[in-house]
C-alpha cells in the first residue's frame, strides 16, 4: 500500500513537471517572441514586458507570488501545494529557457503559424498538468477575486480576465498582434478542454454472454478493472441472465473488445462514452 502512494506521488508530480516543461517550451518558442499574449499569467507577462523589461519569467515569479499573497490575505483560498508546485515550476522554466538555455525560438514570423502552434503545444503541456490537478495559477486566481468582491461567476471570471489581457496586448503591440493574442485565448481553451476529454475520457462496457464467468476473470484480473453483475430478463425470450458492466479506458478498450471476441463471438456487447469516472483506477473523488 505504502509503495502504491508513493508510486502515485511520484507520477502525480513527473507529469505535473513534463506538462510545465511542455508549456514553457511552447510559451519561450512561439508567443513570447511575436508577443502574443494567450492569457494567463504569461500573457500579462508578455504585456508587462514591452513596458517594463524585465525576463518574462521574472514577470511570472512576481504576478504569481502577488496573486497568491493577495488571495491568501484577502480572499483566503486553501491553496494546495500542487498548485503552488506547477505554478512557481512553469515560472521557473520559463525563465530558465528564456534566459538561461536560450531555448530555439520559431523564427519563421508568421503570426498564424505562431499562434497555433504555440496554443497547440501549450495547452498540451497544461492538459497534462490539469490530469493530475496541477494548475498554472494566474487568471484562475484573479477569477477567485472577481467572484469573491464581484459574484461573477469563476469561468466568467477566466473569461473576462484573459480577453483583457488580450485587449491590453493590443493596445501595447498594436491591433494586430491583440487580435492574434484573442484568437490564441479562444484557441488555447478549446484546446485545453478537447485535450482534457481525450486523457479522462472512459468508456463504459455492458456485455452479455453464455461465458461471462470467462470475460469476468480477464477484466479483473488482466486489465485489473472492476465488474457488477446486473440481472436481466430478455423482453422476447424470458431468458434471465447476468450482464456485466465495467468501465475502462478508452485505450483498454479494443484489448477487451479482441479477447470478448475470442470467448464468445456471440456475445452482446453496448459501449458507451463516459465523460468523467471517479473511484478506484480512475480519478479520486478526494481531488475532485
Amino acid at each position: 500500500m505504502q509503495k502504491k502512494i508513493v508510486f502515485n506521488f511520484v507520477k502525480e508530480y513527473t507529469i505535473i513537471s513534463l506538462g510545465d516543461l511542455i508549456t514553457a517550451m511552447a510559451i519561450v518558442s512561439f508567443l513570447v517572441p511575436y508577443n502574443i499574449a494567450a492569457g494567463g499569467a504569461s500573457g500579462l507577462a508578455i504585456v508587462l514586458h514591452g513596458v517594463i523589461n524585465l525576463p518574462v519569467g521574472v514577470w511570472m515569479y512576481l504576478i504569481n507570488g502577488g496573486l497568491i499573497a493577495l488571495s491568501l490575505m484577502l480572499v483566503g483560498v486553501d491553496f494546495s501545494f500542487k498548485t503552488i508546485y506547477s505554478t512557481f515550476l512553469l515560472s521557473f522554466f520559463v525563465d530558465f529557457l528564456d534566459r538561461m538555455v536560450h531555448f530555439p525560438i520559431y523564427t519563421g514570423g508568421d503570426l498564424m503559424l505562431a499562434t497555433i502552434f504555440g496554443d497547440i503545444i501549450a495547452a498540451f503541456g497544461m492538459a497534462l498538468a490539469f490530469s493530475q490537478n496541477g494548475s498554472t495559477g494566474g487568471t484562475d486566481i484573479i477569477a477567485k477575486f472577481m467572484n469573491k468582491f464581484l459574484s461573477v461567476p469563476l469561468g466568467q471570471g477566466v473569461l473576462i480576465a484573459d480577453v483583457s489581457i488580450g485587449v491590453l496586448a493590443g493596445f501595447k503591440f498594436g491591433l494586430n498582434v491583440g487580435l492574434y493574442s484573442l484568437l490564441a485565448i479562444i484557441l488555447n481553451g478549446l484546446a485545453i478542454d478537447f485535450l482534457m476529454r481525450g486523457m479522462e475520457m472512459s468508456k463504459q462496457v455492458m456485455i452479455i454472454s453464455e461465458k461471462n464467468d470467462l470475460i469476468a476473470d480477464y477484466i479483473i484480473n488482466k486489465l485489473e478493472r472492476g465488474v457488477t453483475y446486473i440481472p436481466t430478463i430478455g423482453g422476447y425470450t424470458g431468458t434471465q441472465r447476468r450482464m456485466i458492466l465495467t468501465i475502462v479506458r478508452r485505450r483498454e478498450l479494443s484489448n477487451l473488445l479482441h479477447v470478448i471476441r475470442k470467448i464468445d463471438p456471440q456475445a452482446f456487447i453496448v459501449v458507451g462514452e463516459i465523460e468523467k469516472a471517479y473511484g478506484e483506477g480512475f480519478s479520486d473523488i478526494k481531488k475532485f
